[in-house]
């Protein structure tokens, strides 16, 4: 079992927002950078993943939810309406993936940034290095129980 972050805006798809669906289910779409889709398209059901708030008052880590359905074609590319519509895709040959999520729990207290950054055992992962905006990544097993050290 793999684990990964995801970075949301919680304005727009927060850890709440998982919390409030009927089935705590809900479709991790609208990715459109390729290195962060070709994290989505490694998911495989049963992953955990840490639920990152950003562009937002408090940014930090807010809680977890679990890939329930692993990579599949992004709906959102074929859709003209849609914001993450992409006319070179087809459903021949899909440029984006989408993986649904299932809530898990939120942590008790957001865990910020600055605490993740003041760690150096977590000095390797992507969210704490300079310059690093991907909005997919995978989280090491040691980086995982080092951050859930912070609020368990």
């Amino acid at each position: 079992m793999a684990k990964w972050l995801v970075k949301t805006e919680p304005s727009e798809c927060g850890i709440d927002d998982f919390a409030r669906q009927p089935e705590g289910v809900i479709p991790w779409d609208g990715v459109r950078n390729y290195q962060a889709r070709n994290f989505l398209a490694q998911m495989q059901e049963g992953d955990l993943v840490f639920i990152y708030h950003s562009s937002c008052k408090r940014i930090g880590i807010a809680g977890i939810v679990r890939v329930v359905k692993s990579a599949y074609p992004d709906p959102s590319q074929f859709n003209p309406e849609s914001p993450y519509y992409d006319p070179k895709s087809t459903a021949e040959k899909p440029r984006w993936q989408a993986v649904d999520l299932q809530f898990e729990r939120k942590l008790p207290a957001l865990i910020p940034l600055d605490s993740l950054k003041a760690m150096p055992e977590l000095s390797e992962l992507a969210l704490v290095r300079r310059g690093s905006r991907l909005s997919v990544m995978p989280v090491s097993d040691a980086e995982w129980q080092q951050i859930l050290h912070l609020v368990d």
